[in-house]
């Protein structure tokens, strides 16, 4: 009876092994089957920066998960080639339609222009250009200093903020961003995004005053109403405001302007004039004795 249970022991673990081994197989031949839960995709093979056409060479096919497929892939490179590069495209990346510019795009800086926008370049030098932290991508408000209109009151030249959240197109001739923002470049001009009325205000700027560019935050775009600076308000001083932290998105306080502190009262008691005392007598009663004062 024992050898008997044994053997059926035995018999079963095979029976169960044989079964593990066989789904096990199964399964790692399933896997390195190409199967249909895959999509053919169109990947570049290099780095490709922007208002670049693309060319055959610069790209091949990838197979990709479905599940992991972003929107407006491409299954073959037919329709890619002779297409303009809207943002830069990094080497084994998927090309999507939103990195390219529409059909019919011709390359180089044209091909950047948003639709009802203009592309207007302005002289700089090492102060204008922020000593050559202005690069493609950057946003900036800009400062005209000016002489005021004739029939204006005040003769005094005047320092203005006319245009603000300016982007750049280009530096100098480059129109892509540089690998290293932390290292400045020199440039003569760089070339500005602007609308027609923007690119009128900035043609009277330039020709009538002095220019001056001054960067933001690419994640401030917020708008700032100044009234302008001129003499008088230079002169008038200016009180410290707190300096926050780099990275962060914490709006500058006003300053507090307080009022200066005052020397301490000293406040004096006035004395009370003291009451002279009253003529008094003792009086003897046996042996008892008593005070008595004279009104």
């Amino acid at each position: 009876m024992r050898n008997k249970r044994f053997v059926i022991a035995i018999a079963g673990a095979i029976s169960f092994g044989l079964i593990s081994a066989f789904s096990v197989s199964r399964y790692l031949i399933s896997a390195q089957t190409p199967g249909h839960d895959l999509n053919q995709v169109v990947v570049t093979k290099v780095d490709v920066p922007v208002g670049t056409k693309l060319i055959p060479e610069q790209l091949s096919v990838a197979q990709m998960p479905t599940g992991s497929t972003p929107e407006g892939t491409f299954a073959s490179l037919d329709k890619l080639v002779g297409r303009v590069v809207l943002n830069s495209i990094a080497a084994r990346e998927v090309v999507t339609e939103n990195k390219l510019a529409p059909e019919g795009s011709t390359g180089g800086l044209s091909a950047v222009i948003p639709d009802g926008y203009r592309a207007m370049t302005v002289r700089v030098d090492e102060v204008v250009g922020v000593s050559g932290f202005i690069t493609p991508g950057t946003l900036v408000d800009i400062v005209v200093v000016i002489a005021p209109p004739e029939n204006s009151k005040s003769k005094d030249t005047i320092s203005k903020i006319v245009l603000q959240n300016i982007k750049v197109l280009a530096s100098g001739q480059s129109i892509d961003r540089p690998k290293d923002d932390r290292e400045a470049s020199a440039v003569r001009s760089v070339t500005l995004q602007v609308t027609p009325e923007q690119a009128e205000k900035l043609a009277l700027a330039t020709s009538e005053g002095r220019l001056q560019l001054v960067m933001r935050n690419s994640v401030d775009q917020g708008d700032k109403q100044t009234p302008g600076a001129n003499k008088r308000s230079l002169l008038s001083g200016e009180y410290a405001a707190p300096v926050p932290d780099p990275g962060t998105n914490d709006q500058p306080k006003p300053a507090v302007r307080r009022a200066p502190r005052r020397a301490p009262q000293v406040i004096k008691s006035v004395s009370q004039p003291k009451t002279q005392p009253r003529p008094e007598i003792e009086v003897f009663v046996g042996t008892k004795r008593t005070t008595v004062e004279f009104p």
